[in-house]
This record gives C-alpha cells, sequence and structure tokens, in this order.
C-alpha cells in the first residue's frame, strides 16, 4: 500500500500511530477516554488546554505523554501542539479524540482499517448510528456545516464536524493552516484536500450524546452551534471564493458523493475515485 503524497509503502497500526487529545476541563471523562485509548494503541498524546478542574491530576499517573498550556489557547492550538509531538515521536498517523468521552476507543482499530484501506485519505468517524441521542439543533448544524465544508474541499463528507479522525502524517506536517478552535478542524480538511490532494472516508460511528435515556454522563459540549457554525461558514466562503470558479466547484463537489467505509454494508459507498 502507498501513501501517494509521500510516495513510500505506509501500513497504519496501533504502533505507528499516536492518539491526539485536546481536553479543556475533562476530568469527569478524561480517564476513561485515555485508558480506552491505551487499550488501542501504544502512543497517546494529552494536551491540557488549561483546565481548572483537576484534569491533568486524573491521568498523572498514567503512561501517557502530557502537554499544557497555561491559559486556554483553544483547540486548533492545542491540535498543533499535539501533531507536532506526534511527529516527533516517529509517528506516521495521528489520531484524534476528543476528551469527553463522546468518542469510542474502541472504533479506532476501525478507523485504522479503513484509512489502510483507502490510502491518501482522512479517515473520519461519522456519526451515523443511533442518530436520534443527537439533538436536533446539532444535526441540523453539521449537515450545514458538512454542505459548507464540501464545497471547500470539492467533494461530499459525511460528518465534517466530528473530532474523532485519522490523520496521516502528511496531513499533520501541514504548516500555515488557518483558523482556530473548531474553524481549524474544517480548514485542515480543506487544505489537506486542496494542497494534498487528499479525500476523506467516512466510518460508522455511534452518536453519544447527554438526553433522557442516556446512561453514560458528558459535559456541555464546548461548540456553540450558531457562535461557532458561524465562525466555520464565513471563513469557508472566503476559502471558496479564493479558489476561484465558484459555480464549477459547487457542481463538482455535488457530483462526487460522500465516500463510507462499512463492511456490514448498511452506509457503504464506492471508493473514491
Amino acid at each position: 500500500m502507498t501513501d501517494r503524497t509521500a510516495g513510500t509503502p505506509v501500513v497504519y497500526d496501533r504502533h505507528s500511530i499516536a492518539v491526539v487529545i485536546p481536553a479543556l476541563n475533562e476530568s469527569l471523562r478524561i480517564r476513561d477516554v485515555v485508558e480506552g485509548a491505551l487499550a488501542e494503541c501504544d502512543r497517546v498524546i494529552v494536551i491540557d488546554d488549561g483546565s481548572d478542574d483537576g484534569t491533568a491530576e486524573r491521568i498523572a499517573d498514567l503512561p501517557v505523554t502530557l502537554l499544557r498550556h497555561e491559559t486556554r489557547m483553544g483547540k486548533g492550538a492545542s491540535l498543533r501542539d499535539g501533531f507536532r509531538e506526534a511527529l516527533r515521536q516517529g509517528a506516521n498517523a495521528v489520531l484524534t479524540m476528543d476528551g469527553d468521552g463522546q468518542h469510542l476507543a474502541a472504533d479506532i482499530p476501525r478507523l485504522v482499517a479503513a484509512a489502510n484501506r483507502h490510502p491518501n485519505c482522512i479517515a473520519i468517524g461519522a456519526r451515523l448510528r443511533k442518530r436520534a441521542q443527537q439533538p436536533t439543533y446539532r444535526r441540523l448544524a453539521n449537515e450545514f456545516g458538512d454542505w459548507g465544508i464540501a464545497w471547500g474541499c470539492g467533494y461530499r463528507i459525511a460528518d465534517t464536524q466530528s473530532g474523532q479522525r485519522l490523520y496521516p502524517a502528511a496531513v499533520a506536517a501541514l504548516t500555515d493552516v488557518p483558523g482556530e478552535d473548531f474553524v481549524y478542524e474544517a480548514q485542515i480538511l480543506i487544505s489537506a484536500a486542496r494542497r494534498l490532494g487528499m479525500g476523506v472516508v467516512s466510518v460508522p460511528i455511534e452518536s453519544r450524546y447527554a438526553g433522557a435515556g442516556a446512561v453514560e454522563k458528558f459535559r456541555k459540549s464546548h461548540f456553540r452551534p450558531l457562535h461557532d457554525l458561524w465562525r466555520i461558514t464565513s471563513h469557508v466562503v472566503v476559502q471558496v471564493w479564493n479558489y476561484g470558479h465558484v459555480i464549477r466547484e459547487y457542481r463538482r463537489t455535488r457530483n462526487t458523493p460522500a465516500v463510507i467505509d462499512d463492511p456490514s454494508g448498511e452506509f457503504a459507498t464506492a471508493p473514491r475515485k
């Protein structure tokens, strides 16, 4: 198997990837998240983004790399720092997870397998299963975000807002990726598509949210749908305009369906050409 960006053979496995977990006031679930990640991968990097609830202390005895920001710098800064550390440690891919417990570490092998089946792609854990657990306003916001970010990438993507992703090292090494917080996660997809020719493959995972009937507890999301979606949308609009050929790119995007890797066949689509 070949990473067409680097031109060298690459196979992702638990020994060669690093899990990067940005964390802001995640004392409720961070230990479970990290222990789960350690069960699936040899290297785990946690970035404590100025937490004041004892997040770092909850994992102080675990064999992880802990980076700490004295004050809050945002998710974009945390991911950049995590990427740099993962590459310094020699990882050939970086798998990101949120620290609030919404992502299952048990899905890591599925993302790794999908990335191996789809070289030159970012693998995203797409919250397609049990979507009824996702609040309606979040689902609508995510669908709108998918529409805009797809336009920037030139192809459709299932769940552009998910924070559980596997990035090939070439993507993690990208510099000058603009945007902060959730805007950075949108822009890195666009930059990878436009600058590296990367595709995206989505792997169905469960939607896991607090609410009626939920067994597990989750802290309130840091994502503010109106505020953050406006920031993402306005940023993407500028990117689309700057790339030019707006109508042509829109048509191309609508004619390029999302790639979904699902061996069960429930959501699977044909590979991206």
